[in-house]
């Protein structure tokens, strides 16, 4: 379970074909002058994608300051739902640990269980130094957007404001900007979706059909 709340952004390392999928290496972030301690095992959202460290993988001195990589390891269905298949060495993702017990919640629930995708369309540059980006969702995703509720964008915990069709407005503010890959969304930039999962909940139990 994630919160949406950012807590790195990093450059992909490399994205190789493994079977029907696909192997994602990411530099191991670090807080500050401290690498993060990551076990093999753990769950790691990768905008907004619940993947598992698959391994640690050395790095040569001198060509990374953390003592490995972090491998992942990404199935056919991810690469189908997501924007995973455009990644390429040197595109920036966004990155969150999973909650501990007790940790804050300072963004909204996040599963990492992506259900679609969206793209900009739009980019307004705002006074403050902040941004106004639109968005067009997957069809069908578009029952889930609510003025002033959630939504996850390759990972950030952001409200919806205007929705019309499958069309919303976002408002960054400039700290979102610079510490996420939202920064250097461009018209036609992809995003990963996942709608705010009590939405959804309250969907699934007012169906009739079992």
């Amino acid at each position: 379970m994630f919160t949406g709340i950012i807590e790195s952004c990093v450059p992909v390392r490399a994205l190789e074909p493994l079977g029907e999928g696909a192997e994602l290496v990411l530099p191991l972030p670090s807080d500050g002058s401290a690498p993060w301690s990551v076990e093999t095992g753990q769950s790691i959202a990768i905008c907004g994608v619940c993947l598992t460290v698959a391994d640690r993988r050395p790095v040569s001195p001198g060509e990374s300051e953390a003592p490995h990589d972090l491998v992942f390891h990404l199935s056919r269905e991810t690469l189908e739902r997501t924007w995973f298949g455009q990644l390429e060495a040197g595109r920036m993702v966004n990155l969150e640990r999973a909650l501990c017990l007790g940790d804050r919640l300072d963004g909204h629930m996040v599963s990492g269980h992506v259900d679609g995708a969206g793209r900009v369309t739009a980019i307004q540059d705002v006074g403050d130094g902040g941004r106004v980006i639109t968005f067009e969702v997957d069809p069908g995703l578009e029952r889930y957007l609510v003025d002033k509720g959630s939504i996850s964008l390759d990972g950030v915990s952001l409200t919806v404001v205007r929705p019309k069709g499958r069309q919303f407005d976002v408002a960054l503010i400039p700290l979102t900007l610079e510490l996420t890959n939202l920064g250097a969304a461009e018209v036609g930039t992809a995003v990963n979706v996942e709608a705010d999962m009590i939405g959804k909940w309250i969907e699934r139990l007012g169906r009739t059909d079992g």
